[in-house]
């Protein structure tokens, strides 16, 4: 269980000392102050969850104390203390945005309750703060289509991988492979399935928002921080935060990342205190790390802190067996959305799709499938409803004129054939990238994806 950080803000030593005698626990951390600008300070250096703050206070009243703190942090919780005869001040108070007001004397059977409602509030707002950042599917490994032996394998590790507590994950695998999927239904799938899941791109945001966004800052850290911020290791707590393209973050991030992983804390920009966090952080990417160590772009010791579990996911390429299955998986998905009656393809159309390659991989194959649901007016679908390349590539086969190529007596890969072919064209077109997939039938997409893979 997360402490509960409570600071009481009253003059009195005797209401200080009660709050301490009555709520310090294992769970809860009583902090006190005897005057509004120590409050403020206190607030400022322990970031409590609570504050009680009375009205009465020398030099600084309570109402000042509040709109300062307020300043600091919109989103503090604050029970403001008054006696029963500045109920106006009390209203005033709530107008400023305090949570609630008690009157005194109080039982600390009432505050308690007050305590109880707050801790609740928390939990729910931060339920709806994640709500708004993302939309979360209960994604299970059920929702992982494939019966391959390369998918299979996978799902069986990265189940006994969620059942763990707070191991680190590192997703491998090209874009379009599903390694946003794997991370949810490890969520999902874990202990940790009730707490937020907290996604990031790390190569979507310049830098510095990068940190910002990460570990939060406070009032003033820089020119446009007008009020502290919580980031997103705080808002994931209990939970789990995807990092996608970790690959991308800068040096300055990978050490403060790496401090994340070891010391279980974060320190918000312009702040001074470590604020511990339980989380699992899952990391993806589509990079190869270890040649990214190896050229001094990626530290070497977060490499090995973020690889305690390694998953590389497959390409579609190395599973292509599940493509009929993905396929009726797609059709019965887009007909729901688009009210559709589609029963299934055409032979020559999954004769097509099993022959391509698919360098977009699963999401790829989605979007072809979207499309082709889409386009299609009959009930099976039909060959002029896939895009070009996938019907381009077929046309390689048709351009290989049967007596113009003899397979020699020890055998030769349709690998190397179709890089020969390659060669061959890019040879006969001075490189020129357009002739070459003009002489080949194929497009110019489709070329430079065969280059890519063949190494030319």
């Amino acid at each position: 269980m997360k402490l509960l950080k409570i600071l009481i803000v009253d003059d009195e030593k005797l209401i200080r000392w009660s709050f301490q005698k009555k709520l310090n626990s294992e769970n809860v951390k009583v902090y006190t102050a005897g005057s509004g600008e120590d409050g403020i300070e206190s607030f400022q250096m322990e970031q409590p969850d609570i504050v009680f703050l009375d009205n009465k206070l020398p030099k600084m009243q309570g109402l000042e104390v509040l709109k300062k703190i307020k300043e600091i942090d919109d989103e503090a919780v604050i029970v403001f203390m008054t006696a029963y005869e500045s109920v106006d001040i009390a209203v005033r108070a709530m107008k400023l945005g305090a949570y609630e007001y008690i009157n005194k004397p109080f039982s600390f059977e009432e505050i308690n309750i007050i305590i109880e409602n707050i801790k609740e509030k928390i939990n729910k707002d931060k339920e709806i703060q994640l709500l708004r950042r993302e939309r979360k599917d209960c994604v299970t490994f059920k929702q992982i289509i494939g019966s391959s032996e390369e998918i299979t394998n996978k799902i069986k590790l990265s189940k006994k991988i969620a059942k763990t507590e707070t191991t680190t994950i590192l997703l491998l695998g090209e874009s379009g492979t599903g390694k946003d999927l794997f991370s949810r239904a490890i969520h999902n799938e874990s202990n940790r399935k009730d707490k937020p899941f907290v996604t990031i791109n790390c190569s979507s945001l310049p830098e510095t928002l990068l940190e910002s966004e990460l570990f939060g800052y406070e009032k003033g850290a820089f020119t446009d921080a007008k009020k502290q911020k919580k980031g997103l290791f705080e808002v994931a707590e209990s939970g789990t935060v995807f990092l996608d393209e970790i690959g991308e973050i800068n040096q300055t991030t990978q050490l403060k990342l790496l401090s994340v992983l070891e010391n279980r804390t974060v320190r918000r920009l312009g702040g001074t205190v470590d604020i511990p966090v339980d989380i699992r952080i899952i990391a993806a990417t589509n990079k190869d790390l270890k040649k990214s160590v190896e050229e001094k772009l990626f530290r070497e010791d977060l490499y090995y802190r973020l690889k305690v579990f390694q998953i590389t996911i497959p390409t579609l390429r190395e599973h292509k067996e599940d493509i009929p299955e993905l396929i009726n998986f797609f059709i019965e998905q887009f007909n729901f959305q688009f009210r559709k009656k589609i029963k299934g393809v055409e032979p020559g159309v999954l004769e097509l799709m099993m022959k391509y390659d698919w360098p977009g991989n699963i999401r790829e194959l989605r979007n072809v499938m979207e499309r082709a649901v889409i386009l299609e007016s009959g009930s099976v679908l039909q060959e002029d409803s896939l895009p070009g390349e996938i019907r381009e590539n077929s046309q390689l086969e048709k351009h290989c004129h049967p007596y113009n190529f003899v397979i020699p007596d020890e055998g030769m890969s349709l690998e190397n054939f179709e890089k020969e072919l390659l060669k061959q064209a890019l040879q006969k077109t001075n490189n020129n990238q357009t002739k070459a997939s003009q002489l080949l039938g194929i497009s110019r997409d489709t070329l430079r994806y065969k280059k890519k893979k063949h190494k030319l």
